[in-house]
């Protein structure tokens, strides 16, 4: 379409979809958008440019005069299978809300339900994403406490595997030379070796075989973590 697209574009395309449904269909209807009937069935559409939170908020107070309620946008032009759409997608039919896409190919109009309102199952949503669960909750126990700002987003995260390697770097600092095995005897966990072998960070060497100190670039790094250090030391004096 040439012309600026208006929510009332959206209107003909949804009419008609419902009209061969076999729905009677009423534009602007007690502030709905769109009311369809077929028998005792009702059925309300609401139209919108963008997917925003109003018209989420809209929707769901349409659910208070029936569970068929749809939000009908333009069918977006950047692709279907984004991590963003996807999001929206899941947070409407989270609100157990129904959505149309509204297309305009060459001078005709076309509506596509992409989904129908359905009840939202928490439980196999859950069971989906029980590996996502299961690492959330390996990385809150891996964590002696909280040395994050929530909200931030440009800043260094210290992570359960961070703290590791700080906790590691603390006990060579102290007690010298060690071993894994001692380490791990000390309560550094089950993944000491993988971190000296990986020296992500650049803070251990190894002296001869199965023996590591920390480097100098590890001595000054985890001077910015006394808190957590102190903590450490506490745990082994």
């Amino acid at each position: 379409m040439k012309d600026k697209l208006k929510e009332a574009d959206l209107y003909k395309p949804v009419q008609r979809y419902f009209v061969r449904e076999g729905y009677e269909v009423y534009g602007e209807v007690k502030d709905c958008d769109v009311a369809a009937v077929k028998d005792d069935e009702l059925v309300i559409v609401e139209l919108k440019l963008t997917l925003s939170v109003d018209l989420l908020i809209q929707a769901a107070k349409r659910q208070k005069l029936t569970d068929k309620v749809y939000i009908a946008i333009p069918k977006p032009k950047h692709r279907m299978n984004s991590r963003q759409w996807t999001d929206k997608c899941h947070l409407v039919k989270r609100l157990e809300l129904g959505l149309i896409l509204v297309s305009f190919p060459g001078n005709r109009t076309k509506a596509d339900i992409l989904f129908h309102p359905a009840p939202f199952k928490s439980s196999q949503s859950k069971a989906r994403n029980k590996f996502k669960r299961e690492s959330l909750m390996k990385e809150i126990n891996g964590r002696s406490a909280d040395y994050n700002i929530g909200g931030s987003s440009k800043t260094k995260i210290m992570t359960a595997y961070k703290e590791n390697c700080i906790k590691i770097a603390c006990y060579l600092d102290y007690f010298g030379n060690l071993s894994p095995k001692a380490l791990k005897e000390l309560g550094t966990g089950i993944k000491t070796s993988s971190i000296l072998t990986k020296n992500y960070y650049g803070w251990f060497e190894r002296v001869k075989r199965g023996v590591y100190q920390i480097t100098e670039k590890g001595k000054e790094e985890i001077k910015d973590h006394q808190e957590m250090i102190e903590y450490y030391l506490k745990q082994v004096q």
